[in-house]
């Protein structure tokens, strides 16, 4: 049996155990013959070498020669679009959202990162804590990119009973045996043993950038120290997290993709400090599949079926994979998904999660996402949605129809969060879009996250399962709310309100528009009344929201901010609501560059980068040719929660 495994009710029976076991080791003997097949079923474009860079449909400027070591020139624009509830790096450039787990007390964020380049390139893990999903810590570089390629994305897992035989077996009434840095190894060993004689003490693990001296003598290493490449220099300082996991055999392992141009094969990785930094295992790759657009690995224990269930994609085919294991070591193909969904050029980032359909008792769907870039709808990156069954297997949707997770385009790659209580659904994504995201004005730091949003189902008014998205946490950032009565606002009226600048605020309310009696085309009025929500300053820019009650749509307007233009930085989009309703509720939250809507209690969300060459001070509330009626209405400021230089 291997390390951890037990035969108590809460894990599959050792007869189970064992047949999974001899059939992934049946599997592991015809591999060879499994990386010919899925040659031969994908086409050629996904086995094409991208030169230096590996295959994906976004380019890496980071990784050419020079990129990093061109000084960046702080501006007006990195304090000015710097959020201050919203997680950023402190330097570099940050996309997708990695490693999503809750250990118990704390919340881990790791992150795509190029610490040396405000560019996408030289890929790690970044690495962040929490207690609160707010107040972020930062941490060393979790993942290094090494020779055997970049570090791309992929999951955390809790292997608590130490069901992958990665963790050193525990020595009663003490801790296990090992080195500051990992279990000892034989040159560790030799080093050890020379330490008396040397004066000094080494590791043959290797460090993230920023835990290396610099270079060059001290009292305390008269020999020097290890070598620190220059363009490391500028890195944060970090905290050490203090473990927080309990007492157990095993601890957080990582799945992930490492990169290179020929080729992309999933690691298995493991921490000894509970989350600082993961050591891979030495007989990585645990699958290879021969192909160069194979990644993003998402793994949970799917508790039915007894075994652990990965879900990674075969990104240029178009077809989602799934994987099952015992030991998260061997591997063995369950079915693929797809193609199915929006047309695209890469799939990337799957989800499966089982989420709870609202008002129906205990019932549950799974729901499978999967991450298309480029191919949105308004261009660029998007994340669509598959609603059906997984039987541990096989995921079979429910219907033909597919859901986007965002009206607007600037919300890509999510993760769900894996051990939270309850099995709550909790995600991140990362708040951009390849089509724009390595040009924005900010130029020291670029990426940011969404809010943390939780996930339902709910049926709609045609009764379609749809996705519902709700903020959390937000409650505990706000301020004293800031005095704003309106009840009534008249045809051709409006109301204002001046809001602070270089803060977060959040505005919620209820509106119904007046049924207009004559409903006839009236200019740019709307045939039943428009009803917009508008933030504004005193240099003429805008950013508008608006409800047109004759279609029953919403529109979101960032076309009247002038501090980023960019072909396709879009202006405008729009979503339907209920059909025939004159009412709509809405929660926003503004953060500097973020701006996040919710609709209709989370039915329809939109996620847009806005960028004001100046703060935008006053908030108004108009209707058009129909009269409206607010209720619920509230405005807050939010405290600002992350250590970031900002306009505050």
């Amino acid at each position: 049996m291997l390390p951890g495994m037990t035969d108590q009710n809460d894990r599959p029976s050792l007869g189970r155990r064992s047949a999974l076991a001899s059939i992934l080791a049946a599997g592991a003997s015809v591999g060879a013959a499994r990386v010919a097949r899925a040659a031969e079923e994908t086409p050629v474009s996904a086995m094409t070498s991208h030169h230096d860079e590996p295959s994906n449909s976004h380019q890496e400027p980071g990784n050419h020669p020079g990129v990093a070591s061109q000084p960046v020139v702080r501006t007006q624009s990195d304090y000015l679009y710097r959020p201050t509830i919203h997680f950023s790096p402190q330097t570099g450039f940050m996309n997708d959202p990695n490693g999503l787990i809750f250990d118990g007390q704390t919340y881990h964020l790791y992150y795509q990162y190029d610490p040396f380049a405000p560019y996408a390139g030289q890929v790690h893990w970044g690495h962040a804590t929490s207690t609160d999903l707010y107040t972020w810590q930062d941490q060393p570089i979790a993942i290094d990119q090494t020779a055997a390629g970049e570090a791309y994305s992929g999951c955390v897992v809790l292997d608590r009973d130490n069901v992958s035989g990665l963790f050193p077996a525990q020595k009663a009434g003490g801790p296990s045996e090992t080195h500051a840095q990992g279990p000892i190894t034989a040159t560790q060993a030799a080093i050890d043993a020379l330490k008396p004689s040397l004066g000094k003490t080494s590791s043959d693990v290797p460090l993230s950038p920023e835990n290396m001296d610099a270079l060059g003598p001290s009292n305390s290493a008269p020999f020097g120290h290890v070598f620190d490449p220059p363009t490391t220099n500028d890195l944060p300082p970090v905290t050490p997290p203090t473990p927080t996991l309990p007492p157990m055999a095993g601890g957080l392992v990582a799945l992930y993709t490492r990169a290179t141009p020929q080729k992309q094969t999933q690691y298995l990785a493991w921490s000894p400090d509970g989350g600082k930094r993961f050591i891979d295992y030495e007989h990585n790759p645990v699958l290879d599949i021969g192909l160069n657009s194979f990644r993003d690995p998402k793994v949970f224990w799917h508790e039915p079926s007894g075994k652990w269930v990965m879900v990674v994609v075969k990104s240029r085919a178009h077809k989602v994979a799934f994987y099952g294991s015992i030991d998260l070591k061997h591997w063995m193909h369950l079915s693929d998904f797809g193609p199915a969904g929006l047309f695209g050029v890469d799939y990337e980032c799957p989800n499966l999660i089982e989420l709870p359909v609202e008002e129906e008792g205990k019932s549950t769907r799974w729901v499978l996402f999967v991450s298309v870039n480029p191919g949105a709808p308004q261009g660029g990156s998007v994340t669509q949605y598959f609603v059906g069954d997984f039987d541990g297997e096989r995921f079979i949707p429910e219907n033909t129809v597919i859901g986007l997770t965002d009206f607007a385009k600037d919300s890509y790659a999510m993760q769900v969060y894996e051990n939270l209580p309850a099995s709550e659904a909790l995600y991140f994504a990362w708040f951009g879009n390849w089509q724009y995201c390595e040009e924005v004005p900010n130029r020291s730091w670029r990426g940011l996250m969404t809010v943390p949003r939780t996930l339902s189902l709910r049926r709609d008014d045609m009764n379609w399962l749809r996705l519902v998205q709700r903020p959390k946490g937000l409650e505990q950032l706000r301020g004293e709310p800031i005095p704003f009565k309106v009840g009534r606002i008249g045809a051709q009226s409006g109301v204002q309100v001046s809001i602070p600048t270089g803060q977060a605020i959040e505005l919620s309310l209820t509106v119904t528009v007046d049924e207009r009696k004559n409903p006839q085309p009236d200019g740019n009025k709307g045939r039943a009344g428009r009803f917009l929500i508008v933030f504004s300053n005193g240099q003429g820019e805008s950013l508008s929201i608006g409800f047109d009650a004759f279609s029953a749509q919403l529109w979101l307007d960032r076309g009247d901010l002038h501090g980023f233009s960019q072909p396709f930085f879009t202006e405008r989009f729009s979503t339907p609501l209920t059909a025939n309703s004159r009412r709509f509720s809405m929660k926003i939250v503004l953060d500097a560059c973020a701006l996040e809507i919710f609709v209709n209690d989370g039915l329809s969300v939109g996620t847009a980068l806005v960028f004001p060459s100046s703060p935008l001070d006053t908030l108004s509330l108009q209707a058009t040719n129909a009269g409206a009626t607010v209720e619920n209405l509230s405005l807050y400021p939010l405290r600002k929660t992350m250590d970031r230089p900002t306009a505050m």
